[in-house]
């Protein structure tokens, strides 16, 4: 029986069992990297989102302190007394500030003379953060305040601080670390929408106890957090990577 010529044979093979062993190495390689890249966007979607919860927070934060009255350091505050006040007013002046001092906690005290309820009296700026809520009625539409392009990491700088950190953590991390956080950025806008019923509730060990009146006023707050691109200018918000809007109502008693 005539033998086949088999040289060569083991070459081959060797070389298609290594062209298989390639691909499906290479494929394995962009699969992880994929994956990888996908857990990365989804963590800094997430981030982006609680950013967007703390402009929630800042807005009602705001519209809170508007109506209760500012917090002041009371010894700052009412170091001048105003001029060309009667007897009258002056004792006046004299009561409201003691009642605010008495008041302080850790020297400060919410300046109650200060008060206002937010009316929309301003345009909102012309933002990505404003133009991504599809629900607004853009004619006309104006706001009690509109904040834009406050930068995240300085809002928690705090947290960066020496003395709060592990000493294990390098001078370099740290950096990366804080120059990360300030790509965040957070924006909110409020309106007010009118009147509402507002609701009191307290409770004790006895019983508990609710109350219910029309004298309330409702405010639409609007917030959006967003990842600038790296290397972005502290003064640019207008291409963010990624933007997360929200919005919430809050009904605060008149």
């Amino acid at each position: 029986m005539k033998r086949k010529n088999e040289k060569g044979f083991a070459l081959v093979l060797s070389l298609v069992l290594l062209m298989v062993m390639s691909l499906l190495g290479g494929s394995l390689i962009v699969i992880t990297a994929t994956d990888h890249q996908s857990n990365n966007s989804s963590d800094e979607y997430q981030q982006a989102f609680y950013v967007a919860e703390t402009a929630l927070l800042e807005g009602e934060k705001s519209v809170v302190n508007r109506m209760m009255g500012p917090w002041v350091n009371v010894e700052e505050e009412f170091v001048d007394v105003p001029t060309g006040m009667t007897d009258g007013e002056k004792e006046e002046w004299d009561s409201m500030v003691e009642n605010i001092q008495n008041s302080a906690v850790l020297g400060m005290a919410r300046n109650t003379d200060k008060r206002d309820l937010p009316t929309n009296t301003s345009a909102a700026a012309n933002t990505p953060c404003f133009n991504s809520f599809r629900n607004i009625n853009r004619a006309g539409f104006l706001v009690t305040e509109h904040k834009v392009n406050k930068n995240f990491g300085t809002l928690i700088q705090s947290v960066f601080a020496d003395g709060d950190l592990d000493t294990s953590t390098t001078p370099e991390i740290l950096t990366k670390e804080r120059e990360y956080m300030e790509r965040f950025r957070y924006e909110y806008f409020i309106t007010n929408i009118g009147a509402a019923e507002y609701r009191g509730a307290g409770s004790s060990i006895k019983k508990t106890s609710t109350n219910a009146q029309t004298s309330g006023t409702a405010y639409k707050v609007y917030g959006c957090g967003y990842l600038m691109p790296s290397g972005a200018s502290p003064t640019d918000f207008g291409d963010p990577d990624i933007l997360v809007p929200l919005e919430t109502v809050i009904v605060l008693s008149n």
